[in-house]
């Protein structure tokens, strides 16, 4: 497996605001003294607990969640360390962020929010968002859900092509999201069962 080639997904943070980002900066210190940090940018991610329409934008409550090397939250809800509001200026219709929706976004720090939690108040850092990521999801699309089915997801036969010494077993996922190898060429499988010994892709 050390020869397979890694499959690294792009970040989905904008190139305009890659250095902008204060990555030192951790949901911790931020919840501890949000208005410290007023101004600074921050990739934070979650579970949608609710979306609410405001007059001029969509107020995005959210469980905070640690990001893996991907970017996405992980489903470990007790690793969380509180909860954080995203403000969505401009129309987002909050049907399209379902509680439950995992998302990860870029936000620039605006200070702090006390709003009713149960019988209590929660001071929630809060957030204008500048680039939002919402993740599919993936039990969803599994289990067979239509509006996760695409041609380009599915099952396949992981790895090079037919000629490839570099073979591994069956599996599901995303038929054009890594490179393959064939005979020391680098290329791009789309849909790898549809290819033949002897056929070389385009």
């Amino acid at each position: 497996m050390a020869l397979l080639p890694a499959c690294a997904p792009p970040s989905f943070i904008p190139a305009s605001l890659q250095t902008q980002v204060d990555r030192s900066l951790t949901y911790s210190q931020l919840k501890d003294s949000p208005d410290s940090y007023r101004g600074r940018l921050i990739v934070l991610g979650g579970e949608v607990l609710t979306a609410k329409r405001l007059k001029d934008g969509t107020r995005i409550e959210v469980l905070q969640l640690p990001l893996d090397d991907s970017q996405r939250p992980e489903s470990d809800r007790t690793a969380s360390e509180g909860r954080f509001v995203g403000i969505q200026k401009g129309f987002l219709d909050p049907a399209t962020l379902p509680g439950g929706t995992r998302v990860t976004l870029v936000g620039e720090v605006t200070g702090v929010m006390t709003l009713p939690l149960d019988e209590t108040e929660y001071a929630y850092p809060t957030l204008e968002v500048k680039t939002l990521k919402v993740w599919p999801d993936w039990t969803a699309w599994r289990d067979g859900s239509p509006a996760y089915r695409s041609p380009l997801w599915g099952p396949y036969w992981g790895g090079g092509y037919l000629r490839s010494p570099y073979r591994w077993g069956p599996g599901w996922g995303y038929r054009g999201c890594c490179l393959s190898w064939d005979q020391g060429h680098r290329t791009t499988p789309r849909a790898l069962h549809r290819f033949k010994s002897g056929r070389r892709p385009r």
